[in-house]
């Protein structure tokens, strides 16, 4: 990054097809940019929420701290994130055979992110 071509030696249609792929390329970057900005700002709503629910021990006791739904005994049980140590459902939680634990959509959208 930040090096100068010198594209003196190119033919004007070298030239054209150099410029369209480091455009290409910029909105690329941009878009990534931006899908990046839209997932930090749910990740942070998300995190918002969380943290006024958490506050009522019958809510996070008894209701999926993600969707908000009633767990029940046998048809939606409740299973606690790794990472996040929240109460879920089974439909917002998935089970990571490596380490042996359930994450939470929201976690797992957090992990994606740092790799």
């Amino acid at each position: 990054m930040g090096r100068k071509l010198d594209l003196s030696s190119l033919t004007d249609d070298e030239t054209e097809h150099v410029l369209q792929v480091v455009q290409r390329d910029f909105n690329l970057r941009k878009k990534e940019e931006e899908r990046l900005s839209e997932m930090k700002q749910k990740l942070d709503e998300e995190g918002s929420k969380c943290s006024i629910l958490s506050k009522h021990r019958k809510f996070v006791e008894h209701c999926c701290m993600r969707c908000c739904s009633p767990f029940t005994f046998l048809v939606n049980t409740k299973r606690r994130c790794g990472d996040c140590a929240f109460n879920v459902c089974k439909s917002c939680c998935a089970y990571q055979k490596r380490e042996k634990v359930w994450l939470c959509s929201v976690c797992q959208q957090a992990r994606r992110k740092l790799f």
